[in-house]
């Protein structure tokens, strides 16, 4: 008789700590999806190329399941090169949000090299989860197309 207590105990020990390990696993299921980026536009048209002294034209579309808490733009010079250039959005429009099309325009120093660059888009959700999307970029001379500085849209500013 005391050996089937013992077993019955035995039994019940082993289900609960069974139960106790299946159902404290890790809750990283529960976190929303990474947020999506799709850039639209680098540069006027989405030539992939600006003006020292004038300003990137910079679209994506954002969706991020747990909300945006911060979206970070860095430009890096190519080749060897030490020019950034790096701008955050931490509050405003943007922030707080599920589903945006950012819209900017990024001023590139007048002092900025030309040359190949390399951009690098990234979404931070409140969750802490981050995806980063990259385009080239190339800073060129300044032909004196105004097209590419007016134009035609408005802004949400």
């Amino acid at each position: 008789m005391r050996n089937i207590k013992f077993i019955s105990l035995l039994m019940a020990f082993l289900c609960a700590s069974t139960m106790f390990l299946t159902s404290c696993g890790d809750d990283d299921d529960d976190l929303p999806a990474k947020p999506s980026i799709t850039l639209t536009e680098v540069g006027h048209d989405n030539t992939k190329h600006c003006h020292p002294g004038h300003d990137l034209h910079l679209e994506a579309d954002v969706v991020a399941e747990g909300l945006i808490q911060r979206i970070d733009v860095e430009i890096h010079e190519e080749n060897g090169g030490s020019f950034k250039i790096e701008k955050s959005y931490t509050d405003g429009k943007y922030i707080g949000i599920r589903n945006t099309e950012f819209h900017e325009h990024i001023d590139i120093p007048a002092e900025a090299p030309l040359g190949e660059y390399h951009l690098h888009f990234t979404v931070t959700d409140k969750n802490g989860q981050q995806t980063t999307v990259e385009s080239e970029l190339n800073i060129v001379e300044d032909d004196g197309d105004d097209d590419e500085d007016e134009h035609d849209h408005h802004h949400d500013d």
